[in-house]
């Protein structure tokens, strides 16, 4: 089986959000789970994931999931992808991996 990475880096829009490693690599077929640690005092809390292919390409949104006081709100339109969030930290698991899933992937964070 042929072997790839994922690398994702933290955006902020708000208070501090950062990856929980710099690279993850995974193989074709299999699953992979990405990690963002953040920091709000806010509790109410959307957190997204983006995934950018190339510097000619704008990130393509993945999806949203809230945490804290909208814990039960998400957008996740393609269910190959699953989110889970926790008062301090957002999961992004991609199932069934193919090579078009090599990336750099992004995190974000928006309060209210």
């Amino acid at each position: 089986m042929a072997s790839f990475s994922l690398r994702f880096t933290g955006l902020t829009a708000g208070d501090k959000i950062y990856p929980a490693v710099d690279e993850v690599r995974g193989t074709e077929g299999e699953s992979v789970t990405l990690r963002c640690n953040y920091e709000t005092t806010s509790e109410y809390v959307y957190l997204y994931w983006y995934r950018h292919h190339s510097d000619l390409q704008a990130p393509q949104f993945i999806l949203w999931k809230g945490a804290r006081g909208y814990s039960n709100d998400k957008y996740i339109p393609d269910k190959r992808y699953e989110s889970q969030t926790s008062r301090s930290s957002t999961e992004l698991t991609i199932r069934k991996l193919t090579p078009e899933d090599t990336a750099l992937y992004y995190c974000a964070l928006e309060t209210q």
